[in-house]
Order: C-alpha cells, then sequence, then structure tokens
C-alpha cells in the first residue's frame, strides 16, 4: 500500500505554506558557495555536514540555520538557493507554494536587499516562464530581534512590495511573545500585508492566543500546542483559522518523541484547517512529499485524509478565491474516486 500510496501523492498538485528559503540550502550547496565565497566551515563533505543535524532543540538548529546561510553572498548565491527550491517543487508536483524570506539573516554579512531579491526574483520568473511554477513570498521577521530592527526592516522592503503577500514572524519563540511585535504588525496591515505568524511549537498555546488577538494573523504556523487549551482548539475549528504543521520538522526538533505522538490527524479530525509543510527541508530529512509519506507509514494516515490535507492546504494559501477554485478543481479531477 505504501508504494501505492506514495504514486498517487505523487501525482496531485500539492501546495506548500510554510517553507523557509535557507533551510531549503542542500548541503552539496551549501559546500559549492562555502568554497566559491572562501567562507569557512567546520565540514568537508556532504556527509559531515548532514551528521549535524542532529538537533537537540530549536536553538541548536538555528545555530547551523545561521551559519549555512552565511555562504550566500551574491546575486548568483541566491538565484541558486531559491532555484533548487522551485526544482524540488516541480519534482514533488507542489505547483504553489509560499516562501518565507529573511532579509534580518543576510544583513550582518553585508547583503543588500536588493542583491537577495534580485537572485530570488529571477529564479521565481523562470520557473513560472518554464513550467508555470505559482510563487508568493512573505517577509518574515526574526523575533530573537528587536521590534525597532524589525520596523527597519519593513521600511527596507518597500521598493519591493509589490513582492510580498504577506509577513511572518520566525526563530525563537522562547522569551519572544507575539506581543513584542504587536506595532509591526500594525503597520504591516496598514500597508495592505497579510499575517502569519510561528507560534505554538516551543512556545505555549497562549502565543497562539496572543497572535490571534494582539497581531491579528490569519493564520498560524506551526500550532501544534494549541491541544493544551480546548478552547483554543475550538475557535481554530471554528473560525477555520489555518495551521501550518511541519511534522518532520517538529520530530527533528524534539517537539514530538516519535511520529506516533503527533497530533496534526487528531487536529484534521476536529475540524481544524490543518496543512502539511516542510519547513527547512534540507535540515529535518525530507521535502513535502516526504512529510505526507512519513504520516502515512507511522499514523496510517489515509487517502481521505491526505487529500483533506491537501485541499485545505489550497484553501489556507494566500491566493486571490479565483486560483484556489482552480487548483481545487484541479485537485478533485485528479483524485476522483476518493471520497472526503
Amino acid at each position: 500500500m505504501t508504494i501505492e500510496f506514495e504514486a498517487w501523492l505523487s501525482a496531485l498538485p500539492k501546495a506548500e505554506l510554510h517553507l523557509h528559503i535557507d533551510g531549503s540550502l542542500q548541503a552539496h550547496r551549501l559546500l559549492s558557495l562555502a568554497k566559491k565565497n572562501a567562507i569557512e566551515l567546520p565540514y568537508s563533505s556532504v556527509e559531515e555536514v548532514e551528521a549535524a543535524y542532529e538537533f537537540e532543540d530549536l536553538q541548536s538548529f538555528l545555530d547551523l540555520y545561521y551559519l549555512g546561510a552565511s555562504v550566500l553572498i551574491d546575486e548568483s548565491d541566491f538565484y541558486h538557493l531559491m532555484m533548487d527550491y522551485l526544482l524540488k517543487c516541480k519534482e514533488q508536483n507542489i505547483v504553489h507554494c509560499e516562501i518565507m524570506v529573511e532579509p534580518q539573516t543576510y544583513a550582518p554579512n553585508g547583503v543588500e536587499f536588493s542583491t537577495m531579491m534580485a537572485g530570488f526574483d529571477r529564479a521565481i520568473k523562470q520557473a513560472e516562464s518554464e513550467w508555470g511554477q505559482s510563487t508568493l513570498l512573505i517577509l518574515s521577521f526574526l523575533r530573537h530581534l528587536s521590534e525597532d530592527e524589525a520596523l527597519v526592516t519593513l521600511q527596507q522592503a518597500e521598493p519591493f512590495r509589490e513582492n510580498f503577500v504577506a509577513i511572518g514572524l520566525a526563530s525563537a519563540e522562547q522569551g519572544n511573545p507575539p506581543k513584542k511585535f504587536e506595532q509591526l504588525y500594525a503597520m504591516a496591515r496598514a500597508q495592505g500585508y497579510r499575517a502569519t505568524v510561528h507560534a505554538g511549537e516551543e512556545g505555549p498555546a497562549q502565543y497562539i492566543w496572543d497572535s490571534l488577538n494582539d497581531l491579528k494573523v490569519e493564520r498560524i504556523d506551526h500550532g501544534v500546542r494549541c491541544v493544551e487549551d480546548a478552547d483554543l482548539v475550538t475557535r481554530l475549528a471554528n473560525e477555520q483559522i489555518p495551521l501550518t504543521v511541519c511534522p518532520l520538522s517538529n520530530i527533528k526538533l524534539c517537539v514530538f518523541d516519535t511520529m506516533q505522538q503527533h497530533n496534526v490527524l487528531e487536529l484534521l479530525e476536529q475540524g481544524v484547517l490543518t496543512t502539511i509543510n516542510s519547513d527547512d527541508p534540507a535540515y529535518f530529512g525530507g521535502y513535502l512529499n516526504e512529510n505526507f509519506l512519513a504520516l502515512h507509514h507511522d499514523l496510517g494516515m489515509t487517502q481521505s485524509q491526505a487529500l483533506k490535507l491537501i485541499r485545505n492546504s489550497f484553501e489556507a494559501s494566500f491566493l486571490p478565491l479565483g486560483k484556489k477554485q482552480e487548483y481545487a478543481s484541479a485537485l478533485q479531477s485528479q483524485s476522483a474516486g476518493i471520497k472526503l
């Protein structure tokens, strides 16, 4: 059944809504860019890089994540980073993706906003032209930095406003509550940005409440700790507030000890608008399809459940309604016979 399921899954059009572009930096690309840009790394082979992917918690991952991002210097580096991921989208039939871009990661290395965007934009336009790839960008801020620094980055993004559909908030949750960025989100909303936020991964369920009430976000990245508060689960289900869940990430970062403990299918059955995503796939052992396959293998996820999760991803996207309906129709036509 697993082989049949994999073939069926691969054939379906899918959307991915929670992807950090730096987190798609493959080990071979990391090493080649480090050599090109004369950046010293404590690794000399792909095997040594991959051996470092045993994380104790979110912070231990972030330390390696920021080290990896340090090899990205010029426009061509950012082009290859983006194109590598978009080619993976083509391979896995991810027809629409929403990618988090974090300029504050590169700024300490002297990278200009325009350099980053030129590389990304070239890859996005090429993928759209060559195979019709749909891509939206999310301007994501680092919550361990100050709100003042985030506001500066928001201002720097103004010349590229049309390139971004939404803002987001990532990095370490602990000690960085949503309310810290209330002014940032208010200003972004006034400029027409849509809004998402990381909450309820390592942080408590209260951070999800605060993100909804104080930041007024439309969807929650991760959100799996919502189960600590039954009233919160009820609100998420009643208001159909999407969760962009990342199963393999949750295991790698010790949110759950094993995939068998993961609660995503329970949330789905409770009516929460859950979606499946890969987060930082180069570091966490799998892209989008691998996350679905892990749920099928370890939790017995059915075709019906997988199809609902895929449909949810299009519904939860920041696409215009017409495009959502177009993708939903394509999905329905290719999945005939599977009852939701």
